[in-house]
């Protein structure tokens, strides 16, 4: 029987390389960890009755929510894992966070009532961001469709702690945070468009004017944080209605996503 194999093929020895084991990238995951337990000490802080620590542990979690995904951009460290970790973060932060301070603060008393004001904002923030999840296109990304969960969870934490810094319970002014509640839960999931600032550029030159501007803000917020915070959120929450009248009176398109065609459509919503 002849042998055909090359001698020489036989001398090579087969080298096998080891899979490469998949991990996840730390640096944007532990901004992100960092957010969640923002969140989470918001709770903790609002079953102990420290509704002012528990507003600020908000403000915290929007504060590194918006640097995670800014971090995972400029260290090239996106990926999927990331993505459904901040939407489980933004759920616990932004969803059951608001509602669960506002029913601890001021909603208790108004029994059932109280608790299907916070349930709704809960929902919503879940319906928020699972359309958010499964959007194929943003059309206008100076716009998000509907009010973005951190900022409605800001509404929330920023009345709380000007009530708190006033020396307001909240059992006097329950029906306001459970309208506040509502207001700010069924407009996260309209398709009112609330400015997203994306196409601010920090490179580009502006008038000498928005400096001062700048300055003048951040010093009031010093001085009076508790009702500058409540009064920028509170305009914000507002500024989408004001953008979606403007916009139909132009008869500009007031939609600015385009949904997966396995979803409903989203017109009856216009």
């Amino acid at each position: 029987m002849t042998h055909n194999s090359d001698p020489d093929l036989d001398d090579v020895e087969t080298i096998v390389v080891p899979k490469r084991r998949k991990g996840i990238y730390i640096l944007p995951n532990l901004v992100t960890l960092a957010a969640l337990f923002g969140g989470f000490y918001s709770i903790v802080m609002a079953m102990n009755g420290r509704f002012d620590m528990a507003a600020i542990g908000v403000f915290c979690a929007m504060v590194l929510d918006s640097l995670d995904g800014r971090v995972a951009r400029m260290t090239n460290t996106q990926s999927a894992f990331g993505e459904q970790m901040d939407s489980l973060s933004d759920m616990v932060s932004f969803g059951a966070a608001p509602a669960l301070i506002a029913y601890e603060w001021g909603l208790r008393g108004l029994e059932r009532w109280g608790w299907i004001a916070a349930f709704v904002y809960c929902a919503c923030a879940a319906l928020r961001l699972a359309r958010f999840n499964v959007n194929t296109a943003v059309v206008d990304k100076r716009y998000f469709q509907g009010l973005p969960s951190p900022a409605a969870a800001a509404i929330i934490a920023s009345f709380i702690y000007f009530m708190n810094e006033l020396g307001v319970k909240g059992p006097s002014v329950a029906w306001e945070i459970f309208g506040l509640s509502l207001y700010a839960g069924l407009t996260m999931v309209t398709n009112v468009p609330f400015y997203s600032f994306k196409d601010i550029g920090m490179k580009k030159s502006v008038p000498f004017i928005v400096i001062v501007l700048v300055a003048l803000g951040i010093g009031a917020v010093s001085i009076y944080p508790a009702p500058s915070m409540f009064a920028v959120f509170a305009a914000y929450g507002i500024s989408g209605y004001v953008i979606y009248v403007w916009r139909k009176a132009k008869g500009l398109q007031t939609s600015v996503i385009s949904i997966s065609t396995d979803e409903p459509d989203e017109r009856g919503l216009h």
